[in-house]
């Protein structure tokens, strides 16, 4: 099982030397995966949360493909309906034969409603726009001689069923997002019965999963990824049991005050990587 981190591409903290000190240390630190956020327009309702500056992850990932050597690369979602499929298609194509082969393609539908409008993209048709992007990647990609992207593979996130059925219709793996153990297990059974009526393959696991270590027991609903150094290890122990390919660990708790003190993140992470081995 492959272990990933999702990297703050946002916030007051964040800058090229940051992103940079971020990408070497994750990788230094024995990770397989690096992984960015999605955002175009920091409008009110993601400044709430992701407030400026916010690095645009194809721009990001190509810059972190020359800084590093080894870590696999990928987004962690990419919104699809914020930019043209054919666009995107070239994007991650270029990207993967430019790092080697070392990237990854996560996707999801968002949920800015005003960034949609400030894109001039219609929210309530983000589903279809999703599955009809995803559809066109794909054809795109089938084009060797001009798109050369190799093997992409492709994550879709989300929790809903029609969710699950993009990732089961278009997806190599997915990737589900900072759930309790009852959540995910619940997602994981929805999705097999989807495949199952689909007539297909039930795609891999690669869930990304909060990473926030206490010194007690947070209680029964706490989710994977949080709680003692010995629960976390224990829920990667029993991902990589259950089947997953990959699990992403997310270090960022919320307060975007954390990116002026990516230090405190990165104890936290070495801790688990020791431990978890």
């Amino acid at each position: 099982m492959r272990l990933g981190v999702n990297v703050p591409n946002f916030g007051p903290g964040t800058s090229p030397d940051v992103v940079r000190r971020w990408a070497l240390t994750v990788e230094g630190l024995g990770f397989d995966l690096l992984m960015v956020s999605d955002h175009v327009a920091v409008t009110a309702d993601v400044a709430e949360q992701y407030p400026a500056p916010f690095y645009e992850p194809f721009t990001a990932l190509s810059w972190l493909a020359g800084v590093t050597s080894r870590i696999t690369l990928g987004t962690t979602v990419l919104v699809l309906p914020y930019r043209h499929p054919l666009l995107v298609a070239r994007m991650a194509a270029n990207l993967a034969e430019l790092s080697g082969g070392r990237f990854v393609l996560g996707v999801g539908v968002g949920w800015a409603r005003e960034e949609y409008a400030a894109l001039g993209v219609p929210f309530a048709e983000r589903g279809r726009l999703t599955d009809e992007g995803l559809r066109a990647v794909r054809a795109a990609w089938s084009d060797e001689a001009d798109y050369r992207a190799g093997t992409v593979p492709v994550w879709v996130g989300g929790h809903s069923d029609a969710a699950l059925r993009r990732a089961v219709r278009f997806g190599d793996a997915w990737h589900g997002l900072r759930l309790t153990h009852r959540q995910h297990a619940d997602a994981v059974r929805r999705l097999t019965d989807i495949a199952a009526r689909e007539g297909k393959p039930v795609p891999a696991l690669a869930p990304r999963v909060l990473l926030r270590l206490t010194p007690d027991d947070p209680g029964p609903d706490r989710r994977m990824g949080e709680g003692t150094v010995a629960q976390v290890v224990g829920d990667l122990a029993a991902l990589r049991e259950s089947g997953a390919e990959a699990v992403v660990l997310d270090p960022f708790l919320g307060d975007p005050a954390e990116t002026r003190h990516p230090e405190v993140a990165w104890q936290a992470l070495a801790t688990v990587r020791k431990e978890f081995g």
